[in-house]
Order: C-alpha cells, then structure tokens, then sequence
C-alpha cells in the first residue's frame, strides 16, 4: 500500500510521516531530502545554476540512497547536512528541473515497488504516485508553520528571525503553487488535514484512521 502525505513547507510533513510509517510498520520516504542531496551535490561540484542541463547530468551520476529517515549521497550521510540553509537556497534549482524530478521520480517508485510506503513531499499523490490507495493533503497555518520552521533552525545552530522565516514561508508557498513542473496541487482525492493545534501524536493518530479507512479496517 502507497500512502503520499503532500503539503507546504512547514505544514510537518516529514515528522508525522515518519512517525505514521513506523507506527504502521511501513517504509517511509522523504522525497523532498532527495531534491536536496542533488543540491548539495550540485554544490560540492560546483554546477552553473543557469546551465540545468549540469545538474541534470550530475543528478544521473551520483549515487543517492534512502536507508529508513536517513538520505545518503555517494555512501556519506548528508541527512543533516541537506538541510543547512546554504542547501536549501538552491534547492529550487533541483526541483524545478524537469531532468531531475524525472529521474528522481523514477527512483521513488523504484524504491515503492513492491513494498508498504508512506511517502512525503510535494507532488506524490499527484505526479509520482498518481493510483495511491491513500491520499493526505497535510496544512497549518503560515504563523505555525514558520514557528516549527524557526525552531528547526535554531536547532541546527543557524541564525533566524521570526519576520524572516515568515516572509520566507510565504514566498516558499508562492514559489511552490507556480513552480513549472512538481507544483504545490491537492489532488482531488486527497483528505485534507490541518495540524494546526495537534500535537504531532494527535496528528498520527488522525492519519492512522485515514490510512486504515482506505484499506477497509
């Protein structure tokens, strides 16, 4: 069984996901981290941001590897590291390249074939797994989101503001509702759900029942 958990940036996709897979015994994966560890890599090569067509190439060549919550690129662990700010600045740049998400969309339903997934980011119930059994559309408000945004980041040490997390958000969710390929989209048949006031438990315990109703008990 497939289950795709989309939404905004903040909205805590990655936690509750992560927790909904182990609860339920699935396998989880975190699309979004892919996307970064191509821009990571794009980084430590030194790519032309203005030349897709090199990132593109190095997306083929690296080697990236989902192993449980953890993203390893070229055998290191980068799980940490992809989502350092100076990562997630040229981040777009993987996402919006019709090459990459191509290829890293073919690894994803590699790695789902066969087996019991919860699967996150922004298009898998519309583009990567378009027949999934379950479909989440996970939200929250901008103000919550750029408050877990915030704390994320003073977690990994890195200097932010409540202002400017927030403009971030809001710009992230512009830039995501209009991107050229992989747009922010609720699919249709997708159960939306608000963490606003939810603790991340309460939010599990709603997507339990969610996935446990598609499968008839």
């Amino acid at each position: 069984m497939i289950v795709t958990i989309d939404g905004p940036a903040g909205a805590g996709k990655s936690t509750v996901a992560r927790a909904l897979a182990q609860r339920l015994g699935f396998c989880y994966l975190d699309t979004g981290a892919m996307y970064r560890a191509v821009a990571l890599a794009g980084l430590r090569h030194a790519v032309d941001w203005a030349k897709p067509e090199q990132l593109a190439r190095l997306a083929r060549q690296v080697r990236i590897e989902v192993a449980g919550d953890r993203i390893v690129l070229d055998g290191e662990d980068v799980t940490e590291t992809v989502r350092s700010a100076e990562v997630t600045a040229v981040t777009r740049f993987a996402a919006d390249n019709p090459e990459v998400r191509q290829h890293l969309v073919a690894m994803q339903r590699s790695f789902a074939e066969g087996k019991d997934v919860v699967t996150e980011g922004r298009d898998q119930g519309t583009i990567a797994f378009p027949d999934a059994q379950c479909k989440v559309f996970l939200t929250a408000s901008n103000r919550q989101r750029a408050l877990r945004r915030l704390r994320d980041l003073e977690t990994q040490g890195e200097p932010a503001t409540f202002d400017g997390v927030f403009a971030d958000i809001n710009r992230r969710d512009a830039q995501d509702m209009t991107r050229p390929v992989g747009a922010l989209v609720r699919a249709p048949d997708a159960v939306q759900v608000s963490t606003d006031g939810m603790t991340v438990e309460q939010v599990v315990d709603r997507l339990e029942e969610i996935v446990r109703g598609a499968r008839g008990g």
